[in-house]
């Protein structure tokens, strides 16, 4: 039985209806998918796809990258359609998990950023050995499709209509960009399900190399880190990881590239280890507070511009960045706090990033800079909304432990 048959069984639409509700996620968003099932709607797209028509073309966007001016292009289906594929690659990470090695850890079932990072500081000889960390550039985007189909194709050996019908999304050549058609070198569509898959797949030669010689080894997608136990040996690993990335039609990220040396803090996932210290990452800090910074200026220029009250600014401000960190997207991926909060073991940055956001609303307020912004009270922000990260964060300890 192809995996695409269990695509219109009810009874796996109620699994995968029970596991969403088991993670952190949205109330809009388990209502939607309630009301998918219930109006099984996932009936017309299935005979679509066992009838061979032709799949609505993906949606181009490109939207800006959390705590950064640079923009990044992801895709969509349509809301029934990506439905449908978001169960579907939920059938295929759990079928295919195990041709995956045990230093891979992004998408997969039971795994997350949080494995990763304890797994590396279990290893007691981590922090007195040598680091290089790798970032592939637009990786997701990147992909040789043409390179990745055999690869698929041998993996999916048992199941050849899964195959063909993953394949002609693959090979589609357009997209539908500001409304029209156009043709497109698009990868393997970043923001689309079944990307992460294929994401876990491309470079799963890699992990197994590493795997196999017992170095010590983790990827998270397309964000690589390895240890050795000299100088020379984290060179030739980077060498060995640069010439698999070129070969394969990709590129390392120059400007993320990072070494350390034993006894130093290292990087990895926007978190940084100091020793038994896991905090976010100064880089990941900044970020976020240069978000904060041009948001804060966006506010107080359409305050003044539409002559409204400074109070309506500091509402909005709150607004965006209480969802942007705390609350969970609409698809159920891990919200800001969700990714750093389980891992984290201390509230140092969060603690930075709370005097930050307070300062950007008293001066938002307060329309000043000096110290006479202080006039605006810690209770006048949190009657206003504000939430602070470090309680948020204690909170979330608190929960953990009952």
């Amino acid at each position: 039985m192809s995996l695409l048959d269990l695509l219109s069984d009810g009874e796996v639409w109620e699994r995968f209806y029970k596991y969403k509700t088991s993670l952190i996620g949205s109330e809009k968003y388990v209502k939607a998918l309630r009301e998918f099932i219930d109006e099984k709607r996932y009936i017309s797209v299935c005979e679509n796809i066992n009838s061979g028509a032709s799949f609505p073309l993906p949606k181009k966007s490109v939207i800006s990258k959390m705590g950064t001016q640079k923009k990044r292009v992801v895709y969509t289906y349509p809301e029934d359609e990506n439905t449908v594929l978001k169960l579907l690659t939920y059938l295929i990470l759990r079928k295919y998990d195990g041709i995956f090695s045990p230093g891979l850890y992004s998408f997969r079932p039971n795994r997350t950023a949080k494995d990763a990072v304890r797994h590396l500081l279990k290893i007691k000889a981590v922090p007195q050995m040598y680091s290089y960390k790798a970032d592939i550039h637009d990786y997701f985007n990147s992909i040789p499709v043409e390179m990745l189909l055999p690869e698929l194709k041998a993996v999916l050996y048992d199941d050849t209509p899964l195959y063909d019908f993953l394949s002609s999304l693959l090979t589609e050549p357009n997209v539908i960009d500001r409304g029209k058609t156009v043709p497109e070198k698009k990868g393997i569509m970043a923001g689309t399900p079944l990307s992460s898959f294929y994401a876990n797949l491309f470079l799963s030669g890699l992990d197994r190399y590493f795997y196999e010689k017992g170095v010590v080894y983790a990827r998270y997608s397309d964000d690589i880190i390895l240890f050795a136990e000299s100088r020379g040996q984290a060179e030739e690993y980077a060498d060995y990881i640069k010439e698999y990335i070129y070969a394969r039609g990709l590129t390392i990220n120059p400007s993320k590239e990072s070494r350390t040396e034993p006894g130093q803090a290292y990087t990895f996932l926007g978190f940084i280890c100091r020793g038994d210290a896991v905090d976010i990452a100064p880089a990941t800090v900044k970020k976020l507070k240069q978000k904060m910074r041009r948001k804060r200026d966006a506010l107080v220029r359409w305050q003044k511009r539409n002559g409204m009250e400074p109070i309506k600014a500091a509402k909005a401000f709150i607004r965006i960045f209480n969802r942007k960190l705390l609350e969970a997207p609409t698809d159920n991926e891990l919200s800001w706090s969700g990714w750093f909060f389980p891992v984290i073991n201390t509230a140092e940055s969060l603690h930075e990033i709370d005097l930050y956001s307070q300062d950007c609303l008293r001066y938002i307020i307060s329309g000043k800079h000096t110290k006479s912004r202080y006039n605006v009270r810690y209770d006048d922000l949190k009657s206003q909304g504000y939430r602070s990260l470090v309680n948020a964060y204690y909170a979330h300890n608190e929960k953990e432990k009952n």
